[in-house]
């Protein structure tokens, strides 16, 4: 079909007929001389003709053709009448294209012998009388070695060469700038703080080395799921920019990954044995040595509720808004060892310790330090230390001041972990009643992360003594 050469003349006909070939014009509206073939039913025949078409996302309809000109001769079965049709012998598969000059080698058939071009003889052997004779003289010698031109070029070449790398390396370079991950943080302890909470790089990747091996059992959250969980509210938007993808593929990443870490997290045993917290006492608990842990509430901003019943369940007194309250316990050095589920924020400081658990956890010989409004002095089985207040005397007593201000300097420690719990950014806006149904899930893993975030909470305890 390649020795061929057709005319483009417009035809007579209702229906046009294209090539789907790529770089091929053919149309049967401009071409009667070609015949247009469907794809075969076959389906290897068929993968067999994609594959040779060479096209990007082909998707074959029962309008594709190609046309008659990619067949080798062999393959095209002519009509016998001239109202017949051209067909495709069984098992054809389309193999002349523009990218191989509309040929293919020609294979030599059985018995025919080959033909041998005859060799030159050397130079030297050759007759030259008749060039001679012509007056024929060789005016350059091709064996020469080239001249300054040819060099300049090829210096030429290798400049453009190295601009190119050059250029090459920039790009590279900026793309990894313009990628957003952590490794492009990596030499910034504030933007990785900034970015995961996290107080360093290195305790990031610590943090990652103990979680690395569950994440294969971790369950994905996939789109037909989601109707089951609840998004979080978070600044998707920014961060569907900031990695290309889709609001909703963020919101699943994030469900994913809280209910992962839920698991993980929450199966590890935060409450620490006595012995222990003595072992790692810091210095200035020398007076409070039996302490076990630091008992604060802290309230999160919640939306309100439209049902006058419920907003007087969650108001809160103390904030003068709508808000979820939660017990939080803190040992001396700093770790998180109690979590209490959220309540209500019209619920008392007294009534949340009976209900959060805490009390069977409390033993005879051990302390706990708490804060004035903590009035459990009725129920709590253990010493309590707390700072005196007035109760109707005009003026506290110089040891009650000195103990009040002893007790207010060891348990600041316990303020300072509630502000890096609301640090993460989840907790900056109010709360939207429809997160309640896993709200306790969310708090629960920021306050976790707080045990692997940071450093000492006190910058004093982390200095070894002399």
């Amino acid at each position: 079909m390649s020795g061929k050469s057709y005319r483009f003349q417009r035809t007579i006909s209702s229906t046009a007929e294209h090539c789907c070939v790529p770089l091929c014009a053919a149309s049967s509206k401009y071409n009667s001389a070609l015949s247009f073939h469907t794809f075969p039913k076959d389906f290897e025949t068929r993968r067999k003709w994609i594959s040779a078409i060479r096209r990007d996302h082909f998707a074959v309809s029962p309008h594709t053709r190609v046309c008659s000109r990619h067949f080798t001769s062999e393959d095209v079965r002519e009509p016998l009448s001239a109202t017949a049709r051209r067909l495709l012998r069984k098992g054809a598969v389309p193999a002349l294209f523009e990218w191989n000059n509309f040929s293919l080698p020609l294979s030599r058939q059985a018995g025919v012998m080959e033909r041998r071009e005859r060799k030159e003889r050397p130079v030297e052997e050759q007759d030259t009388s008749c060039e001679e004779a012509a007056g024929v003289t060789h005016d350059h010698d091709y064996a020469a070695a080239p001249g300054p031109l040819v060099d300049l070029a090829l210096d030429e070449n290798k400049a453009r060469r190295s601009e190119i790398d050059q250029l090459r390396k920039q790009v590279q370079t900026l793309n990894l700038k313009q990628r957003f991950g952590i490794h492009r943080f990596a030499g910034s302890d504030r933007d990785i703080r900034f970015f995961t909470r996290f107080g360093s790089y290195d305790l990031l990747i610590r943090f990652w080395t103990q979680i690395e091996p569950a994440v294969p059992s971790m369950i994905r959250v996939t789109q037909a799921q989601r109707g089951n969980f609840t998004e979080p509210t978070f600044p998707a938007c920014d961060l569907a920019d900031r990695y290309g993808v889709h609001q909703s593929t963020v919101s699943r990443i994030i469900t994913t990954w809280s209910n992962f870490l839920y698991t993980v997290l929450g199966s590890v045993r935060i409450w620490i044995p006595e012995e222990k917290i003595r072992e790692n006492l810091p210095t200035e608990f020398k007076d409070y040595a039996d302490t076990t842990v630091i008992l604060d509430c802290t309230e999160l901003r919640c939306q309100c509720p439209t049902s006058p019943l419920l907003q007087s369940e969650v108001y809160s007194a103390y904030k003068s808004n709508c808000t979820l309250k939660g017990l939080l316990g803190v040992a001396p050095h700093g770790a998180v060892t109690f979590i209490s589920p959220l309540y209500a924020g019209s619920i008392s400081d007294k009534q949340i310790t009976r209900e959060s658990g805490i009390l069977s956890l409390l033993k005879p010989g051990m302390a706990i330090m708490v804060d004035r409004g903590f009035l459990v002095d009725d129920f709590v089985p253990c010493k309590i230390y707390r700072p005196a207040f007035l109760s109707g005397r005009s003026q506290m007593s110089a040891s009650e001041v000195r103990e009040t201000q002893a007790i207010a300097r060891v348990r600041v420690h316990v303020e300072r972990l509630i502000r890096r719990v609301k640090e993460h950014k989840f907790f900056e806006t109010e709360i939207p009643l429809r997160l309640f149904g896993n709200i306790n899930q969310l708090y629960s893993v920021a306050c976790l992360l707080t045990n692997y975030e940071n450093g000492p909470l006190v910058k004093s305890w982390s200095k070894k003594p002399e």
